[in-house]
């Protein structure tokens, strides 16, 4: 494909990496020189060019992670790392329907988005108007408006949805809103929670189970990148480490929290002292020669 003054392209300067518009930034000044954009307009995306100064950059097609990382933002973004594990625990797919409550900037609406395909939906809500204008300027930006419906609103007290396939939640309080999000829910649907601190997993996971969800998990990832030189390979010594947890769930069609029935050993019942019960459970039981 060929740059044109209104492509969104990724200029690509070893560690120094920028999201541009040509016709915003024809003399874009960076700390290696200038991009003089007039002689690059109407080449190949891949193509490597130099700044005024001869310092070697490549112009590439942004991808969605791209936009993710360097999207306009008032808030922190959903990282490429859990959003990855999102849609595999929220079991997004082409033609699905989500509801993301927490849209924030639209990062995250932004994976959810190019995942479903134009057969699918995204219904994205937040309490802020301002975060739903950035969203919605945040995803035109990458042309998936047509996939997203937006609309500023506190789900707790329930939305008018039935049947959707997932629900994404990035919330402060996300257990408050888990009894309106299983009205939505689809009775197999798939829910998964973004929370950065260990109280709120434990007081999501509690609300799932007493709303009749299963296969609760709960967990975080660790991404940790390395700077690669011979004989001299090492972790790099700044990084992003913990963003998050994770909260993923199976909806059912109970509204009622599962319960194993607790079996109780009363050791004075049995005709065996509690000290022989407990060696007789505990010792190795012989077999039988065949």
């Amino acid at each position: 494909m060929k740059i044109t003054s209104d492509s969104d392209v990724l200029v690509v300067m070893g560690r120094h990496i920028y999201l541009l518009k040509p016709s915003a930034n024809p003399r874009f000044h960076t700390h290696l020189g200038i991009i003089d954009f007039t002689g690059i307009v109407g080449e190949e995306f891949g193509c490597q060019f130099k700044t005024t100064t001869g310092q070697n950059f490549t112009v590439l097609r942004p991808s969605v992670r791209d936009y993710e990382l360097k999207f306009t933002r008032a808030t922190q973004v959903i990282y490429p790392k859990d959003a990855g594990a999102v849609l595999m625990w929220g079991n997004v797919f082409n033609g699905c329907r989500v509801l993301e409550s927490g849209t924030g900037s639209g990062a995250l609406t932004a994976v959810l988005a190019s995942a479903v395909g134009e057969s699918g939906a995204v219904y994205g809500f937040d309490v802020r108007q301002s975060s739903i204008e950035q969203t919605r300027v945040n995803i035109d930006r990458l042309g998936l408006a047509s996939r997203v419906k937006l609309e500023c609103r506190d789900i707790v007290g329930g939305v008018d949805l039935t049947g959707v396939d997932s629900a994404v939640l990035d919330l402060p309080a996300p257990w408050e809103a888990v009894p309106s999000v299983k009205r939505s829910l689809a009775s197999d649907g798939h829910l998964v929670s973004f929370s950065p601190t260990v109280d709120q997993v434990e007081k999501t996971v509690e609300a799932l189970k007493d709303n009749g969800f299963i296969m609760v998990e709960s967990f975080e990832l660790i991404q940790r990148f390395y700077d690669v030189k011979p004989n001299a390979t090492r972790p790099r010594t700044v990084g992003v480490m913990h963003t998050g947890y994770l909260v993923a769930a199976r909806n059912t069609a109970s509204a009622t929290r599962i319960q194993a029935d607790r079996v109780k050993i009363h050791a004075q019942d049995s005709e065996q002292s509690p000290a022989q019960f407990f060696a007789d459970v505990s010792s190795p039981q012989e077999s039988t020669p065949m």
